[in-house]
């Protein structure tokens, strides 16, 4: 099993979630996030003079945890759907993938692959 964290822009978070279920990826959450990349964040004006200041932008975090044999076709579905109609830009996000070593589901006490 993997675990799979994806940071994306919160205006492409319904494109990415359709895109997991139709890669059959039914299991996931998501939260609203505040963070910043290489990119160092988003400029702001900060008064009437027109100062200018970085901040932290907003974007969403996805997770996911799924058998082995998805990771492929789970992180290239993240992939295109995250990116805009014209094609990548900086801040469209990143993926993480970490292994797991188990799952347990409390209902039933199914564990590994059976649990998600």
């Amino acid at each position: 099993m993997i675990k799979i964290e994806a940071i994306v822009r919160p205006e492409r978070i319904n494109s990415v979630t359709q895109a997991l279920e139709e890669a059959g990826c039914g299991g996931f959450h998501y939260q609203n996030i505040t963070g910043q990349g290489r990119q160092g964040g988003v400029e702001v004006f900060t008064g009437r003079g027109g100062n200018m200041a970085k901040a932290a932008g907003p974007k969403t975090l996805l997770v996911t945890v799924i058998p082995d044999g998805m990771r492929d076709s789970v992180i290239e579905a993240i992939v295109e759907s995250a990116k805009g109609p014209d094609g990548g830009q900086i801040g469209d996000g990143k993926i993480f993938v970490s292994p797991v070593s188990n799952a347990i589901r409390i209902r039933t006490g199914e564990d590994g692959d059976a649990a998600i």
